[in-house]
């Protein structure tokens, strides 16, 4: 270690969370998040005037309503998985490493964090978003947030940016561990594998060549140098993963993509459209696993847990079963420490990305 007896500072970021399930913190939350442009990437002025005059006028209520039905009396579960990994990290790495947690929009904010491992004199700093799959919307905006403000500091100690760890084996093993037991009990006739969404647009983006990413029928079934930023493909890569070590046939699971939002063309198959589908198959006992999140949130526990479940009810399947995400189970607060002590043992004197 270098710095004498300095600890090595640990940063997990996560997207964040609104502070209340209330309109007024909602809309907040919601102007911080979609006014940015990698986010919603189109032009300052149709940005604004999308966000303004339209999504922050009629989206705050329905929001606040979804995240009352999932809040917990110690508050968003988003923010308590996340403190809950924080301290049960922290606790693996042991007084040789100071781990804080930061939400890229909303509290505790990245400034904050990072104010903390600069007051606890860190030698340097180990950055981990925590999304497994690359997107410039979710790691590139929170790398580019931290840097900025990394770089504003007068001292400055040295960053290691963590990339994607979409097949990383830790992040496999871990996400099989926690859906074992529950596909075990369950016994489901078929898992459906749900990612969150991006537009079209943000991945074409990706494909420098402008004739691979959603331009030809097998674009995903690799990963490779055209497509190694393309967030469908590391995916459908994380599927493959999950599919071998829960040791599921190809035909035992599929993939799609959730949470889309506005009338612009978003990566299929849409997971709303999925289930009819799987219904329509003859599929009666559906297990869905999210694994583009590491702590249950909106996405997972009202958007599957609650809406896909009275869907999937409707469409006369049998049951409906949302497999928990990591939050701070211990293999993944051990695949965790595993990577972030991996890294940490680098010197780290530039700032790498991926």
């Amino acid at each position: 270690m270098t710095g004498g007896n300095a600890p090595i500072g640990v940063l997990l970021v996560n997207l964040g969370t609104p502070e209340a399930p209330q309109p007024r913190e909602v809309r907040r939350y919601l102007a911080e998040f979609l006014s940015d442009p990698r986010v919603i990437d189109i032009p300052a002025l149709p940005r604004w005037l999308l966000l303004h005059g339209f999504i922050l006028r009629t989206r705050p209520r329905a929001s606040a309503a979804q995240y009352r039905k999932i809040w917990t009396e110690a508050g968003s579960p988003l923010l308590v998985n996340g403190l809950a990994l924080r301290d049960a990290v922290a606790s693996a790495l042991g007084d040789a490493y100071r781990v804080e947690l930061g939400m890229r929009y909303g509290r505790p904010d990245l400034a904050t964090a990072l104010e903390a491992l600069s007051a606890a004199g860190v030698s340097r700093i180990v950055l981990l978003p925590l999304f497994p799959q690359y997107s410039e919307a979710a790691t590139g905006s929170a790398v580019a947030r931290v840097e900025a403000l990394h770089a504003d500091r007068a001292d400055v100690p040295p960053l290691r940016v963590l990339g994607d760890f979409y097949d990383e084996p830790r992040f496999i093993e871990a996400f099989a561990t926690v859906a074992r037991p529950h596909l075990q009990r369950f016994q489901p006739d078929h898992v459906l594998l749900s990612y969150h969404g991006l537009p079209e647009r943000q991945v074409r983006a990706t494909d420098l060549s402008g004739a691979h990413c959603l331009a030809i029928e097998s674009c995903c079934d690799a990963v490779g140098e055209i497509n190694r930023r393309c967030y469908r493909a590391q995916c459908f890569a994380t599927s493959r993963a999950l599919t071998a070590a829960l040791g599921l046939g190809e035909g035992d699971t599929s993939v799609a993509f959730q949470s889309r939002l506005g009338r612009t063309p978003w990566i299929r198959p849409y997971t709303d459209e999925r289930l009819p589908e799987l219904a329509a198959s003859g599929v009666r006992r559906l297990a869905v696993m999210c694994p583009a999140f590491v702590a249950d949130c909106l996405e997972t526990l009202e958007e599957i847990g609650l809406r896909a479940n009275t869907q999937w009810r409707e469409l006369g399947g049998d049951a409906l079963e949302l497999i928990p995400s990591l939050n701070a189970h211990p293999a993944w607060v051990d695949a965790v420490a595993g990577i972030v002590r991996d890294q940490a043992g680098d010197a780290a004197e530039d700032s790498v990305r991926g």
